[in-house]
């Protein structure tokens, strides 16, 4: 039904997020992590679905935490072995998930953005690129 006052509707920036751990879960604080098919949150792995954020604490299901809270932005990760490394060149594509902390330039679980490349690593745009991917897009 279409209003007829003025409503207070409730808002968020759209980069935090807290997300059940699924069973056995271990996320360490700066983790990468993504969803699984239940909607559950699991360590990003190379085989894994899309990066939904960033962890912004540990998360450990069996030390007693139901939940993770994680963050999208923009985030400094480690760069993929030499046949999958990252160079300047790529900024602007898509880094793909090695591991938890490592992205790569090819591969099937998408990171996010890259950025930038500097002497500490890969910069990658964590979300930006998986939120077009869930629109559909």
């Amino acid at each position: 039904m279409a209003l007829t006052a003025d409503r207070n509707t409730p808002r968020r920036e759209g980069v935090c997020f807290s997300d059940p751990l699924a069973a056995a879960a271990l996320i360490f604080a700066g983790a990468m992590y993504a969803l699984d098919a239940t909607g559950n949150a699991v360590k990003a792995t190379a085989g894994g679905t899309a990066v939904r954020a960033v962890a912004q604490r540990r998360a450990d299901q069996a030390g007693g935490d139901a939940r993770v809270d994680g963050e999208r932005g923009i985030y400094c990760f480690e760069n993929g072995a030499a046949g999958a490394a990252i160079s300047r060149a790529n900024i602007g594509a898509v880094a793909y998930v090695v591991d938890d902390q490592t992205v790569g330039k090819t591969g099937t679980a998408v990171a996010g953005v890259i950025v930038d490349f500097d002497d500490r690593g890969v910069w990658v745009d964590v979300g930006a690129y998986s939120i077009t991917v869930e629109a559909g897009a």
